[in-house]
């Protein structure tokens, strides 16, 4: 519980008791390599931080193809929002590539935290506020951006997971075929 102290101390200090407080309201959850968080269709219980690992949230067309949203590593959240915040079902699925520890947190915890410290509802706000810029700085690339600079981005912004991640996946995230990954990866400008 270090970890999750010193992660939200990144945005908001907590007293000893504080934090008390707020880790009462996480579970830790031991996450195996291809295993699922959740799948379409499954009630979107949690919200994830991830402690360590690396997870790929995707969703499914109706031909059975794989869209790539989204890449999750260390100190990253993730969480199916629309079900999450919707207390709906999932349309999205999350899966763990690398082993993994997760931190989960339902809901009517992360209310009830808010509600009681307001240091908690300014730091998921922060949080959320930054995913967010990450999801519109990711739609502008693939609308305007060519393979390329889509490419350069992706290495700038996560060279870390340019090191994790299956090429395949990366090439997806992109929308790209592997082909052109492995001509952006081996050309680099």
């Amino acid at each position: 519980m270090d970890r999750l102290r010193k992660h939200i101390e990144e945005i908001v200090d907590l007293s000893d008791e504080e934090f008390e407080y707020v880790k009462s309201f996480f579970v830790l959850k031991r996450v195996k390599k291809h295993q699922y968080l959740i799948q379409e269709g499954d009630q979107a219980t949690f919200e994830y931080l991830i402690l360590s690992g690396i997870f790929r949230m995707f969703y499914l067309d109706e031909e059975g193809k794989e869209h790539i949203v989204q890449f999750a590593g260390e100190n990253w959240w993730m969480a199916d929002y629309q079900a999450y915040f919707g207390e709906k079902k999932a349309t999205l699925h999350i899966t763990c590539m690398a082993d993994a520890e997760v931190l989960c947190l339902k809901l009517e915890g992360r209310e009830k935290l808010s509600a009681k410290l307001h240091k908690m509802e300014h730091f998921f706000r922060v949080k959320l506020t930054k995913g967010y810029v990450a999801q519109q700085r990711r739609i502008i690339s693939l609308l305007a951006g060519n393979p390329q600079r889509r490419y350069e981005e992706f290495g700038r912004l996560y060279p870390h997971l340019m090191q994790q991640i299956p090429k395949k996946y990366i090439a997806e995230y992109l929308g790209v075929s592997r082909e052109t990954l492995s001509r952006l990866y081996s050309n680099p400008k």
